[in-house]
Parts: C-alpha cells; structure tokens; sequence
C-alpha cells in the first residue's frame, strides 16, 4: 500500500467521524489529504468524501435540524463560495497551502478564545450571520475548512449539539452540492480519475461514521466543545509544519 492512499484512508476515515458528529476533526482529514495528494487537487478528493459523509449525517440526524438557522446563514455562505472560485481559480500550490493555514489558524483562534470565555454570548443577527458565512463559504471553497467559522455561527444560536450536528448536516450537504460544478468545471479538481479515487477511499468513510456515532453518544456538551478545540489546533499545527 503507498503512503498516499494510506493517508487517504486514514483522512477518509476521520471524514466519517466528522460527518457523525465530531466536526473538529475535519480539519485533520484535510490536512492528511492534502498531505497525501497535493493541496489544490485535495479540495476535490475532499468535496466528493464529504458529500458521501453528508448523506449518512442527514439521514441518521434528520430529526435533529433548525430550518430558520439554516437558512439564516446559507445565503452568506453562498457569497462567499462565489467570491473563493473567483480568486481561487488561479492560485497556484503555495497560495492554496497559505489560504489553507490562514484559515486553520484563525478557527484556532476562534475556538480558543470561544473556550476561554465561554460565557459569551455571540449576537444571533444577520449582521452577524453573513460576515461570519461569508468566511464559512470562502473557507470551504478553498479547502473544505468552514468548520471554525460555522462552529462560530452555531454557538451563538444556542442550540444544543444534536441540534447543531442535525442542522449543520444539511447545511453543508447543500452547500457541497453548489460546490460540485465548480470543481469539475471551473477548478476542474473532480474529475473521473479523482472519482474513482474516492471510491477506493469511500468505505473508510463509512466505517468512521459508525465509529464515530457511537462516539458523540458518549460525550458531554463540555468535552464536545473541548475535543473540537483539540483536533483544530493539531490540524493547524500539521499543514504549517509541511
């Protein structure tokens, strides 16, 4: 076995534990991944796991969803995602990998500070949603890494974290699909070869959503928000060492 596709594997894996509900360890599949394949032709190896790991979130929590917060934030979100395909389209590797630890850094930063005044109260606004989605769309535009920002968005809601999961599975399983065109024909990073790729690495993902559901049954609010800062700092760690 390469060590690409073992890194594959491994990244797809934890794309299954992200989708079930761990959101924070995303940033460690992308970093892999990225590792694995090259920055740039990752984002689309990435966006086709990810849509894999959305259908299996909103089907195990579409109980759990808030349709007025969803669509509270996906428009700015949008925005942002055209703004990223406008500016992305040419980046070579070495800006792709810039804007990629740029963003890991400021949800580090985010989320640290959220821990260390986690009594704040974030103002549940419009004027607060799309600044915030706008970050989220060019962030994952770029490299599949709104999770800080959308983290963002969600705490200040208040919901509770199947609420947050539930939601948030949609969210993004309509967002990845507004993406998908402009990877294959814009970015061109979906292609047939990237494809069957992604099947090769797809039961990965499905034995880590598995795992991953009988994991968040397990933790509490306090180390759920706890293992979300964790897993962020050590993916930001990881693609600024590369």
């Amino acid at each position: 076995m390469s060590t690409a596709l073992l890194l594959g594997l491994i990244a797809a894996f934890i794309v299954g534990l992200a989708k079930a509900g761990l959101k924070g360890s995303s940033i460690l599949a992308v970093v892999l991944l990225a590792l694995a394949y090259g920055t740039k032709a990752s984002t689309g190896l990435m966006l086709i796991l990810f849509m894999a790991g959305d259908v299996m979130a909103v089907s195990y929590y579409k109980r759990h969803v808030k349709w007025s917060y969803l669509f509270k934030f996906a428009p700015a979100i949008i925005i942002g995602i055209l703004i990223a395909v406008y500016f992305g389209k040419d980046l070579d590797e070495d800006a792709f990998k810039f804007w990629m630890a740029a963003i890991i850094v400021l949800s580090v930063l985010f989320m640290f500070w959220r821990e260390r005044y986690a009594d704040a109260t974030f103002p549940n606004t419009w004027w607060f949603a799309g600044p915030v989605g706008i970050a989220a769309g060019f962030s994952t535009m770029i490299g599949n890494l709104a999770g800080g920002f959308s983290n963002l968005f969600f705490l200040a809601t208040g919901l509770n974290k199947n609420d947050i999961i539930g939601t948030s599975s949609w969210l993004f399983m309509f967002i990845n699909l507004i993406k998908l065109p402009f990877h294959i024909w814009v970015w061109e990073t979906v292609t047939v070869d990237s494809f069957y790729q992604d099947l090769i690495l797809l039961p990965a993902v499905i034995i880590g959503f598995v795992a991953g559901v009988k994991l968040v049954a397990k933790f509490n609010e306090q180390y759920f928000r706890l293992f979300l800062l964790i897993t962020t700092a050590i993916g930001a760690s990881l693609i600024l060492l590369n």
